[in-house]
């Protein structure tokens, strides 16, 4: 799942502080998950807007809308249909959200009022952590399910690194080391003498696959 935090609400009203009028748009997926763009926090959040304009003198009318996805044409069409009279629409997605509601609703200001952080897994309630940087070269094979690109504060491919003391990262004591965590996981397994496979240098162009990435399943095209 994609993990996002809400921006900072002085941030947010900076950025709607000529509207006179905005759309309010969460997302039913990921960000409802963590808690940060769901129809609770679309909700809270207009009504932390409304507030705050209206002790100021200007009061504000705000919408509140969630979509199924942000990130799938056949909302965010549905969501371009019905924005007459907005000055701008406030989306409380991920990235990837914001985007394509911005390129579907063209002539209309797009805001983004969250920061989108990482994909992750939730590791207990309230708690998420990153374990997937969608690099395009999946090495998890070789690594018992424990990526080194994201879990590695330093994404080597050979490792530990030398500052790697007792299992944790040299960056940060609180986070176990990936490649510790790799070999533990090996041994675990009975494939300890797999860790003797020297990775080649990553090429990361060709992972990236030189700029933004698309991928094209024909079998599913209309």
């Amino acid at each position: 799942m994609i993990v996002a935090d809400r921006k900072p609400f002085d941030e947010i009203m900076g950025m709607i502080e000529s509207c006179e009028r905005i759309l309010l748009v969460g997302c039913n997926e990921c960000v409802t998950v963590c808690a940060a763009g769901g129809a609770k926090e679309v909700a809270l959040l207009a009504s932390q807007i409304r507030m705050k304009r209206k002790a100021g003198g200007r009061p504000i009318e705000v919408d509140e809308k969630t979509l199924e996805r942000q990130c799938d044409p056949e909302y965010a069409k549905s969501l371009a249909e019905t924005l007459e009279g907005y000055d701008a629409v406030l989306s409380i997605a991920c990235g990837c959200g914001v985007q394509l509601v911005a390129e579907t609703c063209q002539g209309l200001r797009v805001l983004p009022g969250l920061n989108t952080r990482f994909m992750g897994v939730t590791e207990e309630h309230g708690v998420w952590a990153e374990r997937c940087q969608g690099c395009g070269d999946c090495v998890l094979d070789r690594t018992c399910g424990i990526c080194p690109v994201a879990r590695c504060a330093k994404s080597i491919m050979n490792g530990p690194c030398g500052g790697s003391q007792n299992g944790e990262c040299e960056l940060r004591h609180d986070t176990p080391c990936a490649w510790q965590l790799i070999i533990d996981r090996l041994k675990a397994s009975g494939e300890l003498s797999r860790y003797g496979e020297i990775a080649k240098p990553r090429d990361w162009s060709a992972s990236r696959d030189g700029g933004p990435r698309k991928r094209i399943r024909e079998d599913m095209k209309i």
